[in-house]
């Protein structure tokens, strides 16, 4: 099992590795006065950093920022108006909703056990043999 498991991990290091080289180069820094620029070369997206303590703390770009609010909010009465509709979908069913389905249960019922008497009338008339 060891061996399996060890010559697998030997096959997939490769893929491993090139995923990783894949994430290492998808964002490009740039020193912009005392701030850096970061771009996503994926998506896009453009981020202003600051090495605050030792650590790059980055932040949405203006544009970016105003884009991301308007998405908020478009979300937002997008969810508003689901939750609203909702409310009148849950509403109970009439009366003659309810009679119509009980007495479409009604039927069904009959029916089946209309079927289960037939199964036991023919089992009564014809027994099956005994074979012990």
């Amino acid at each position: 099992m060891k061996v399996l498991v060890l010559t697998l991990g030997v096959f997939l290091m490769p893929f491993v590795a090139a995923a990783a080289e894949a994430d290492a180069g998808r964002f490009q820094l740039e020193k912009s006065g005392d701030h850096f620029v970061r771009l996503d070369r994926q998506t896009g997206a453009m981020s202003i950093c600051q090495d605050k303590d030792g650590a790059l703390v980055c932040r949405m770009a203006a544009d970016e920022r105003a884009a991301y609010e308007d998405e908020l909010d478009r979300l937002a009465k997008r969810v508003t108006a689901l939750e609203q509709g909702n409310v009148a979908q849950r509403a109970l069913p009439s009366d003659a909703e309810v009679d119509r389905s009980i007495s479409i249960m009604e039927r069904m019922m009959k029916s089946f056990m209309g079927m289960v008497k037939e199964f036991q009338a023919e089992e009564n008339t014809n027994p099956l043999p005994q074979k012990t």
